[in-house]
């Protein structure tokens, strides 16, 4: 994924977490608790590209290891986020736990904090999350979620808007060390500091097969070629002709995609290098699905003369040697 996305959708994200009222409001009758750890990439400042469709449940290729960690994240999910039950976060959270939400305080300590202002704790705490991933796996020691949520588009109300949300973990000796997601910082935050945290391709260690190597290769050239270089041309040979974008600011075919790309700024063709313009921070692959994810430096929101590092991701769906689903 490239800036480009974040450029289309940066003046709605900017609106939808300008005020602590609009999040409270979008936490109560969307998803629960989910957008305090987690942000939308939503367009509702201007209208969806016709023809969206909901994602259907999807759930990475797993070892038994694997997929021990994805539920232990998932029971983490629903009973300390959702249900706020934060006597139990010392059974999934290092005390040294690194948050790189940018409105969150890193540390257990910070973040028990951080939820218990939010209200009492849900009793008795549900057996099923009120809002589960629509797609997820676990690769290594990462787990990896992706959130759907349906709202109405404002422009249209007979029709509904797909947007997305992603959360990344990091387990380490039987906790969660470590978390990012898609989260810009709220005006209303506290000063952030930055994390000193190792960079999380640091932790990726496990070998890709030969498949999910080749898998990396084409989302790569999507990715670098297509999108951080505009050659458009390869979507051809890339993408499915049915491939599904799930960005609901981006058009659903190939040709609209191709005119999409080019209408942006700085991404005329140019001669592909080696290098990325943008290099992701971390990426890897777990069966069909290619995980990548960027860090980019905003401005702060209460003080413009200071920045802050946030993150953002693209999942793609790989089959057949073609890309055949975009999450970003």
């Amino acid at each position: 994924m490239d800036d480009m996305f974040e450029n289309t959708l940066g003046a709605h994200n900017r609106h939808k977490m300008s005020s602590h009222f609009e999040w409270t409001e979008a936490l109560r009758t969307a998803i629960a608790l989910q957008l305090i750890f987690i942000a939308f990439f939503s367009t509702f400042g201007q209208s969806a590209q016709p023809g969206h469709l909901p994602t259907r449940k999807q759930v990475a290729p797993m070892t038994s290891g694997e997929e021990k960690n994805l539920a232990f994240v998932l029971d983490w999910w629903r009973e300390v986020i959702e249900a706020r039950h934060t006597e139990l976060a010392a059974n999934y959270a290092a005390e040294d736990f690194i948050q790189h939400n940018p409105n969150v305080p890193t540390g257990r300590a910070a973040l028990v904090t951080f939820f218990k202002s939010l209200g009492p704790a849900i009793e008795p705490i549900p057996d099923r999350l009120a809002n589960p991933p629509v797609v997820e796996g676990a690769k290594g020691n990462f787990v990896w979620l992706v959130f759907e949520h349906k709202f109405k588009d404002p422009k249209d109300t007979s029709h509904s808007v797909y947007e997305y949300s992603f959360d990344l973990f990091r387990i380490q000796n039987g906790k969660i060390q470590e978390h990012w997601d898609s989260a810009r910082k709220d005006p209303g935050s506290a000063a952030f500091t930055p994390s000193t945290a190792p960079p999380p391709s640091t932790w990726n260690t496990v070998k890709p097969s030969t498949a999910e190597q080749q898998n990396l290769v084409i989302a790569t050239r999507f990715e670098k070629d297509v999108v951080e270089y505009g050659h458009v041309e390869d979507i051809e040979e890339l993408l499915s002709s049915s491939f599904i974008e799930h960005n609901p600011a981006v058009p659903v075919d190939r040709e609209g995609l191709k005119q999409f790309i080019h209408s942006l700024p700085d991404h005329q063709p140019q001669d592909i290098k080696p290098e990325w313009k943008h290099a992701p921070v971390l990426e890897f692959t777990n069966g069909p699905f290619v995980v990548m994810m960027w860090e980019k430096r905003d401005k702060d929101p209460p003080d413009p003369t200071r920045e802050y590092t946030r993150n953002y991701f693209a999942i793609l769906r790989i089959e057949d040697r073609r890309i055949q689903e975009v999450w970003n």
